[in-house]
C-alpha cells in the first residue's frame, strides 16, 4: 500500500470521519489485520477560520504548503486535504510538496456523473458556494452546472457550519433547516445535492432528502482507498 498524507483538524469532527472510513475502506477490500498506513498534520482550527475570514487565502496556502511538505518528507506518497473549503488552495498545496492532491471535487463529480446527474446543488461554507472551487471543476471535467442555494439559505448553512457542525453540534433544528434548503435546490432542477462541507454528512442523511445526496467525505476516503491500493 501507498501512504497518505492528510491535511486534517479543519475541522477534528470530519477528521475523525476520514480516519474511520479510511481504515474501514483498507479493511473492506483486504480483510485480517490491514489497517490504512497514513500521517496526520492536524491544525488549529481556530487560527485556520481566522485567515478565511480575513481573506488570507496566500496565507493559507503557504501554511497548508508547509504542512504538506512536512509529511512528504515524513514518507507520504500523495496527498488529501480533509475538507472542502481549503481545496481552494489546492493548486498551492500540490506545488509545495510536490505530490498529488486527490480532489474532493473530483471525486463528487465522478459520483454526480455515474448517477446521472446534470445539475447539482451545493452546499458548504460561504467559500465554498461562491467560489469555483466546485463549480469550475464540474463544469470542466464531468460538464455538470452547480447551483447553490439563495443568498439567506447560503447564511443559514454557512453560519451552521462554524457556529455548530464544526463543534459538533448536531441539531434536529439545524437539520430541518437543511432538509428545507435541500428541498428548495431540488425545486429549481437540482438532480442531486453535494454536501460539500465535511461536516455536512455528519448530520444529514440520504433519508433526509428525495434526490442524492452526495457524501464527499466518504467519496473522497473512497478515492484515497482506491489510490493507496492501486
Amino acid at each position: 500500500m501507498r501512504t497518505i498524507g492528510i491535511l486534517g483538524g479543519m475541522s477534528w469532527e470530519s477528521t475523525l470521519e476520514y480516519y474511520r472510513l479510511l481504515n474501514q475502506g483498507v479493511v473492506r477490500r483486504l480483510g485480517g489485520l490491514h489497517s490504512a498506513p497514513l500521517l496526520l498534520h492536524s491544525f488549529d482550527f481556530a487560527q485556520i477560520a481566522a485567515m478565511q475570514s480575513a481573506g488570507d487565502w496566500p496565507g493559507l496556502g503557504a501554511l497548508l504548503g508547509k504542512a504538506a511538505k512536512g509529511l512528504a518528507q515524513a514518507g507520504a506518497d500523495a496527498m488529501i486535504i480533509a475538507t472542502n473549503t481549503m481545496h481552494l488552495v489546492a493548486r498551492e498545496v500540490e506545488s509545495a510538496c510536490n505530490l498529488p492532491v486527490l480532489h474532493i471535487a473530483q471525486a463528487a463529480g465522478e459520483a454526480a456523473r455515474a448517477s446521472g446527474c446534470s445539475r447539482v446543488g451545493l452546499l458548504g461554507t460561504r467559500f465554498t458556494m461562491e467560489t469555483g472551487v466546485y463549480a469550475d471543476e464540474l463544469r470542466a471535467r464531468f460538464g455538470i452546472e452547480t447551483l447553490i442555494p439563495d443568498d439567506g439559505d447560503r447564511d443559514f448553512v454557512h453560519h451552521a457550519i462554524y457556529e455548530e457542525l464544526v463543534r459538533g453540534l448536531f441539531s434536529e433544528k439545524t437539520r430541518r433547516g437543511f432538509r428545507e434548503v435541500i428541498s428548495r435546490l431540488s425545486a429549481a432542477g437540482a438532480e442531486g445535492v453535494i454536501l460539500g462541507c465535511t461536516e455536512i454528512p455528519i448530520l444529514i442523511k440520504p433519508e433526509d432528502a428525495s434526490i442524492p445526496l452526495f457524501d464527499t467525505t466518504a467519496l473522497h476516503s473512497k478515492m484515497a482507498v482506491d489510490w493507496m491500493l492501486s
